[in-house]
Parts: structure tokens; sequence; C-alpha cells
């Protein structure tokens, strides 16, 4: 008996050079895709060049900034030769800034909460127009850092409230330096994709990696890949690694350190 058809998938160019033939070709359109990692890991160059390909390409953009300010968004991408400042200017893109609340400005917000957050993208996507769109929210782990145990439900709010607006999202989740642990689980499993960074001081140098833990509907590479950010170009990657999960991770006695350096400053018991 013949197989039936494979059905025909549309996929959204990264703008990664490298990744996107680890993932079939690119991200499926529609999918909400966890980007997550340690800080300093790429995670918002990655998501940069994401919004920059959609751009290119005459999407419908939007980010949402939780942990930097708009401006510092525009100087990131623009080392990296995008000029999100002119996209902006040209109504091809709408930065949406939930760290500088209270400043009465249209495309900020005034309270950092998902419900809040998700009416702001819809009310961006409107005047940004129809068409296929992308959006990043850079990052989901501000909305739950006090209350991780939300996690999971706040994403499945997103995702359920964005769905119907033709969005391709990144949700890029923090993970925390000591454990290599997200902030709250949840993201995780509502996402239809998670894409993990992760990084290891080697001989005095960073080095970078990353891995595609999960993409439904994708033959994707099992293998960790290194990654390279280059000032003036952005990222891109550099093939496989014979590195081990083993290999990368931080010696216990570095890792009891840092938590106990945390717990002393934030007095958080989740740093353990």
């Amino acid at each position: 008996m013949p197989r039936p058809p494979r059905p025909v998938i549309e996929r959204l160019k990264t703008g990664v050079p490298g990744f996107d033939e680890l993932v079939a070709g690119g991200i499926p359109r529609g999918f909400m895709v966890a980007v997550v990692g340690e800080p300093g890991t790429g995670k918002t160059v990655f998501s940069i060049h994401f919004a920059w390909q959609g751009i290119l390409e005459g999407d419908r953009v939007i980010y949402v900034t939780t942990e930097e300010s708009r401006d510092s968004i525009i100087k990131q991408a623009a080392m990296f030769g995008m000029d999100f400042a002119l996209a902006v200017d040209e109504g091809r893109m709408i930065i949406i800034d939930a760290l500088m609340r209270g400043r009465g400005d249209e495309w900020s917000l005034e309270e950092l909460a998902v419900e809040a957050m998700v009416q702001k993208v819809i009310e961006a996507k409107k005047r940004l127009g129809y068409g296929r769109a992308r959006l990043v929210i850079d990052s989901m782990s501000a909305f739950w850092l006090d209350k991780p145990a939300m996690a999971r439900k706040y994403s499945y709010t997103a995702k359920r409230l964005l769905y119907r607006w033709d969005f391709t999202t990144l949700a890029v989740s923090q993970y925390a330096i000591s454990t290599s642990q997200a902030f709250g689980w949840g993201i995780e499993h509502v996402a239809d994709g998670i894409v993990r960074f992760k990084r290891v001081i080697r001989d005095g140098r960073l080095r970078r990696f990353v891995l595609i833990e999960k993409m439904r509907q994708t033959p994707h590479d099992l293998r960790l890949h290194e990654v390279e950010i280059r000032d003036g170009e952005g990222m891109r990657i550099l093939g496989p690694t014979g590195e081990r999960a083993e290999d990368y991770a931080l010696p216990e006695r570095v890792k009891r350190r840092i938590a106990r350096t945390a717990r002393e400053y934030w007095g958080e018991e989740d740093w353990e």
C-alpha cells in the first residue's frame, strides 16, 4: 500500500547561517518555539536574527523586550548590521518595551502581566496589518520569576490567545547559571519546539553551543553544534562537536559557590 504524501509545511528561515539546515529548512509557520539557556549563550542574538529575517522577507515583526530597553535591542541589532530603527520608522516592525514602564509610550507595557502583553501584541499586529507575522518574546521568564509555579499556565495562555493571529513565535526562557534549569517549568511543555543554547569555558575561552531538543513535524538534527557570534555579522553555526553534556556542565564546586552567593544576595531558595 503506497504511503500517503507528506503534507507541505511552510517553514520560516531564521537568518542564522547553518541553523535552518538543522530543522529541515526552517521553523514551521505558526509554531511557538522555546529558546532556552543560561545568560550569555546567544538567545537574544538568535532572536534578533529571526526578527531581521522577517523584515527582509516582508513579514510583520513584533519584538517584546522584558529585560532590556527598546533602545538596547535596537543598538544590539545595529552592531550586526540590522537596522531595527529604520524598520520601526517605516512601519514594518514594532518593539514593545516591557522594561521601561510608566513612560506613557504607546508601545510600552504599563504592567508586567501576560494578558496585558498579549493584548498589546494583538494591538501591534492590527497596526502592522494583515499577513504572516513573527513574534519574539524576550523573555517569558520575566512574567513568572516571582511565581514559577505559574509558568506553564502563563505559557499556555499566551500560546492559545496568539495562535489565531498567524504568529510564528520565539519565546525566550532564562535558565539559572548554577543549575542550568529554568526559573519555573512550563514553556517547554507548551512549546512546539525547543532550541537549547549552552555555554562552557575551555582553556580560558568562552564557547557556545546549540541543541534542538524538540521540533514537531520536523526531522531535526540531534547533535550538539558549536555557535559563533561575530562582531558586525552576528551568529553562525560552526558545525557539530564531540562535546558531551558532562563536558560543558559547570563543576559542582562552582555551582555551589554561585548558588551560595545568590542566596546571600537575593535570599532565593530556587538557586539550589
